[in-house]
């Protein structure tokens, strides 16, 4: 009960509750400071260490110097990794670690045990500190970057329960280097090391660095080695450094006088031999003759490889010159040929050669372990396309790698496919989709260009000539029934591991409409630009694609990723067809088109351009944990012969590897939106444009073993390059197509496994083109794989 007591008796009361009141407060503030200091040393991990010790809670280091110092920064690194041992880890000045500890002291098992195994770390104590021994490897860093006579002091800084260890290193100028001496002597080895010193990693005026040194001797023997040192090895170098000088040094390389005689001498490859058939069990093709090609002695016939196979991925030459650029060339040559499962190298001295006065005598043995030449595979797959179909399917694949006895690999796939995309709030047709397809590709290792012979000697990667052919059966129920031919002849090849480049001089389609329903007709009757876009035609293309991929250099921090590719279609068949005069034929909306074998074909130009970047937050090449952006950019123009792209080749957006926020072919183009229901039933085959612009950044963490999170945020949209009534609002404009992109962002969880991931994105759309999105609802998207 609450009461209000008159003025005269509310002062008596506040001065009888007074003292009651101090003391009650009083208890208060001393049990808060009690807590306040109990939770502080429990999370500060001082409550953990013994009555005599001192906590170390790590160290800093300063250089001192008179004179300026170049690259403090870094040299003060460098000085910081020799410093142990390591504090325990903190977070705001709080040591969690050191409680999940606590609680597995003493114990052999249960849950505190667990706790401490997994999260927990023991205190690091400043006894374990071995000062002296810090300092002299701090000298001798020093010493390494060319402060000599360097003087190194620590002082300890108690405060409380803990404590920490300051470095201080003074340091006077650095030794530049003044002269750099190379062997003098007159022998062969003394002159091919002299004629480096051009590309020398040591010049004069520059700091004395002992790990430039290393490294320079490290580039004299890669030189060496590929002109034909086999023996050679770095260690055979000394340097003797003359530092008598005022803050400068002379650098003398020397070779060792205790060197073998055979590390001394070049040597020439005097027999190669070809074995591909090696195993473990192999006794080095004793009993067997070979057969000579061009001077290789090859094993063990050509039943399965021809000789001029092999050879041409073999740059070991019988009476050349032994380099290991071209041993390192054959390994992967061969190895990426896809036929075998090992390939060594093999190095001995020849015997019935003797050595001559400089040159000595190696004989090679390139030995291949061959994978089963045939081979067939079935696979039960889920389907996951990026137009947002989903389903069950197989795939049956017959493999012969070498079909013509020269590693020529031959595969022929069989497929099939059940899709169905659910939309919503809609009744859209054609939404459940068939698919069955067959084709085959002949994959030739090396390039066939007749008249001309085109080789890339230089690549450590084989060049291929691939020839290929399908053709694939689509039936959309209560849509259409599709037929679609494909023909293609191209080459790839690589100049580096990160760079590949594909040409396809022809990549041919025909596309055929059949057993089109009642509703899908009038549609098509309805729409004269998807009506052209369904046209049955000939898609005579030719596509060029370039890639630059670090992602293939795991230890690279940042990552970036470029693809690039042109293809054009219908030119030249137009250019001739107008040349030789060729009547066009009628289109039911009243245009005009020239005709191939009675088909009309398509004619357009197209760019695709994708750019990726991956930045790793974290400094361990293993972790997860990284930023991912990607920019997609789009642009199909069709012309002359056509009005509009192929319905194949045009864009759409949204779906589980584009804006997840929204439904695959849902935005666009432009601020097009269906209008009524007969729209809402086709906006599937409607949303599609000439023009595509999409943006996607996601933040992705490990969580547990195999389980990965992710927060992102997709933009984009499409647009059309020629006005469309029926699609009103969906032509590019440049002044306002910013303002017209869909956005959306969400959270996901991944399970990835390596070799496969399962993906989980929830998305809610925050901006649609038109404006405020007409659903916000949360989408869930389930994929397979890596949005990009």
């Amino acid at each position: 009960m609450l009461f209000r007591p008159s003025l005269r008796s509310e002062s008596r009361l506040a001065a009888s509750l007074q003292p009651q009141r101090n003391t009650t407060g009083a208890r208060l503030r001393r049990w808060a400071a009690l807590s306040v200091l109990a939770l502080s040393g429990a999370c500060s991990g001082t409550k953990y260490i013994p009555q005599d010790a001192k906590l170390y809670t790590g160290s800093t280091v300063k250089v001192q110097s008179e004179a300026p110092v170049p690259n403090e920064s870094a040299l003060t690194t460098e000085l910081e990794a020799v410093i142990a041992p390591k504090p325990n880890a903190s977070i705001l000045g709080m040591r969690p670690k050191l409680y999940f500890w606590s609680l597995g002291e003493g114990k052999t098992k249960g849950l505190g045990k667990w706790l401490a195994d997994k999260y927990g770390e023991r205190p690091v104590l400043l006894s374990e500190v071995d000062t002296q021994r810090v300092k002299t490897l701090m000298a001798n860093r020093l010493n390494n970057n060319g402060y000599f006579k360097p003087a190194v002091h620590s002082k300890v800084q108690v405060k409380g329960q803990t404590a920490a260890v300051d470095y201080t290193a003074q340091v006077g100028k650095p030794y530049l280097i003044k002269e750099i001496y190379y062997p003098d002597r007159d022998t062969l080895l003394d002159r091919a090391i002299r004629a480096t010193q051009s590309a020398s990693l040591l010049k004069v005026g520059e700091p004395y660095n002992l790990q430039t040194l290393i490294n320079e001797r490290t580039r004299i023997d890669g030189v060496l080695k590929n002109q034909g040192y086999y023996y050679f090895a770095p260690d055979y170098l000394l340097y003797q450094v003359d530092s008598t000088l005022d803050n400068q040094v002379n650098v003398y390389l020397k070779v060792k006088g205790s060197i073998p005689k055979r590390a001394a001498q070049p040597y020439v490859l005097n027999r190669v031999s070809l074995n591909t058939d090696y195993s473990l069990s192999d006794t080095a093709s004793a009993g067997r003759q070979p057969i000579i090609y061009s001077k290789y002695r090859y094993y063990p016939d050509e039943k399965m490889f021809k000789a001029k196979a092999i050879a041409n991925a073999t740059f070991l030459y019988p009476d050349s010159l032994y380099r290991r650029r071209r041993a390192d060339q054959t390994l992967s040559r061969l190895m990426s040929l896809g036929t075998f499962k090992f390939v060594d190298i093999r190095f001995r001295p020849a015997r019935n050669q003797p050595d001559s006065a400089e040159y000595g005598h190696l004989n090679a043995i390139v030995r291949m372990t061959q994978v089963p030449k045939k081979s067939l595979r079935a696979e039960v797959l889920l389907v996951s396309k990026s137009n947002g179909f989903v389903g069950p399917g197989f795939r049956i694949q017959y493999r012969n790698r070498s079909a013509l006895r020269g590693a020529e690999q031959l595969l022929v796939n069989i497929t099939g496919s059940f899709e169905n995309q659910t939309r919503t709030g809609t009744n859209a047709i054609g939404l459940t989709s068939y698919e069955l397809g067959a084709d085959a590709q002949l994959i030739v290792p090396r390039l066939i260009t007749p008249p001309f012979d085109i080789q890339v000697r230089n690549s450590d990667f084989q060049p291929r000539t691939t020839f290929g052919a399908g053709y694939k059966y689509v039936q959309r129920l209560d849509a259409f029934r599709q037929d679609v031919f494909s023909l293609n002849y191209g080459y790839t090849w690589k100049t580096k591991l990160t760079n590949e480049q594909e040409f396809r001089p022809i990549d041919v389609q025909y596309v055929r409409l059949a057993d089109t329903s009642a509703t899908f007709g009038k549609l098509l009757r309805e729409r004269p630009f998807l009506a052209n876009s369904f046209r049955q035609q000939f898609i005579l293309g030719s596509s060029y694609r370039y890639t630059y991929n670090q992602q293939v250099l795991e230890q690279r921090r940042n990552q970036i990723y470029f693809s690039g590719g042109l293809e054009l279609s219908g030119n030249l068949a137009y250019l001739l067809s107008n040349l030789t005069s060729q009547p066009k034929e009628d289109n039911p909306d009243g245009t005009q088109a020239y005709t191939l074998i009675g088909q009309q074909f398509s004619q357009y130009t197209k760019v695709d351009l994708e750019f990726r970047n991956y930045f790793r937050t974290s400094s361990n090449p293993t972790s997860g944990n990284k930023i991912a952006t990607r920019i997609l950019l789009g642009a199909g123009l069709p012309y002359q012969n056509s009005k509009v792209l192929p319905y194949l080749k045009q864009y759409g957006i949204g779906g589980p590897n584009s804006v997840r926020a929204y439904a695959a072919r849902g935005i666009g183009p432009g601020t097009y939106r269906p209008r009524n229901a007969s729209e809402e039933q086709t906006n599937f085959y409607d949303q599609v444009g000439d023009l595509r612009f999409e943006a996607n950044a996601e933040y992705r963490q490990d969580l547990f073993p195999y389980v990965k999170g992710a927060l992102f945020v997709d933009a984009g949209n499409i647009w059309l390059v020629n006005e469309d009534p029926d699609r009103p609002g969906g032509k590019f404009e440049p002044g306002s197509f910013l303002n017209q992109l869909a956005i959306g962002a969400g959270a996901g969880i991944r399970i990835d496994v390596q070799f496969f991931v399962i993906r989980f994105d929830a998305a809610m759309p925050i901006r649609a083109p038109y404006g405020t999105p007409d659903d916000k609802a949360p989408r869930l998207n389930i994929a397979i794989g890596y949005p990009f």
